[in-house]
């Protein structure tokens, strides 16, 4: 345990390292939308196609893991989007919050902490983690606030959705990968070199990103998002490695892949979808803050019990 706390602290000391920079002033908040644009567009881009590109495509869809990782999402889903009707909350609030409780920060932390981890055979499990949650989940909070406020679902949003996943540049960059996988396991050396230093950004601006952001973000509606960030650390995992290691054949170390890549903080994408909606932004904010500083401890646990099962 102390082993894989020492070799995490670095990750989040550049997440501190941000916010201490957001926090003084020093490092402003458009810098931090700069740099969090040059790291999504550009360097995250270049690290997910390089993966995609070098793995087989069984190396990161395999239905039975697809599946074990959809039940455990969705259980915690229909628990978060329960618990927050019985509160007497809309469905577009109830859906938000069942949106924090499963979608993790895990193109900006858990690509780069888990290969980092558990080695570059980890790259495609969460590759696949990725894309369920930007495909699925994505589309499933934008529906359900469409259909909440619109009373129904028509041909323009379906247009706007496929729209939508074919511009970010996360899924483009590992289709694309994937396509290259499919004729050629192998890159030309000049453009592996290229990918290869842009890709090397991705990870200290990312996690410098990340902890520049919450620099600006308290802890409003605290029992909210204590509760929400017990979901996502605690619930999201528990309810994935049950599925993965007891309800489908999924291979052992990609399940505890899975397990990690749930474990993840509430990602920072969650509050853009409620700003962008006005759906209560700042218990959203609250959560991101609140997991993120809890994942400090729950991330190194959940990755010392799967190297250790």
């Amino acid at each position: 345990m102390l082993e894989i706390f020492l070799r995490t602290l670095p990750f989040f000391a550049l997440i501190g390292l941000g916010w201490g920079a957001g926090r003084s002033g020093f490092f402003p908040a458009v810098a931090t939308e700069w740099l969090t644009r040059f790291v999504f567009y550009f360097a995250l881009s270049a690290m997910l196609f390089r993966f995609a590109a070098t793995l087989p495509i069984t190396g990161i869809f395999d239905l039975p893991f697809v599946l074990a990782y959809l039940t455990g999402c969705f259980a915690i889903y229909g628990l978060a989007f329960a618990v927050a009707l019985a509160r007497r909350l809309k469905i577009e609030e109830a859906a938000m919050e069942a949106q924090c409780a499963i979608i993790g920060n895990t193109g900006f932390l858990g690509v780069p902490l888990l290969v980092a981890l558990l080695g570059p055979q980890a790259a495609g499990p969460v590759l696949m983690c990725l894309v369920v949650d930007l495909i699925v989940f994505s589309s499933l909070i934008t529906l359900i606030v469409t259909a909440s406020r619109e009373r129904q679902v028509g041909a323009a949003i379906v247009r706007s959705l496929a729209g939508g996943l074919a511009k970010n540049p996360m899924i483009v960059s590992m289709v694309a990968g994937m396509i290259w996988s499919f004729f050629t396991p192998t890159l030309p050396r000049p453009v592996d070199d290229f990918l290869t230093i842009l890709g090397a950004a991705a990870t200290p601006g990312a996690l410098f990103a990340i902890g520049a952001s919450l620099s600006g973000r308290s802890a409003d509606r605290p029992a909210a998002a204590l509760w929400l960030s017990l979901c996502k650390l605690v619930l999201h995992p528990a309810a994935v490695a049950l599925a993965a290691l007891h309800l489908f054949p999924v291979d052992p170390f990609a399940a505890g892949v899975m397990i990690a890549a749930a474990a993840l903080p509430v990602a920072g994408n969650v509050y853009i979808l409620a700003s962008h909606y006005g759906i209560a932004p700042r218990r959203v904010s609250a959560s991101i803050l609140i997991s993120t500083a809890a994942s400090i401890l729950t991330v190194p646990l959940v990755v010392a019990w799967i190297t250790n099962a």
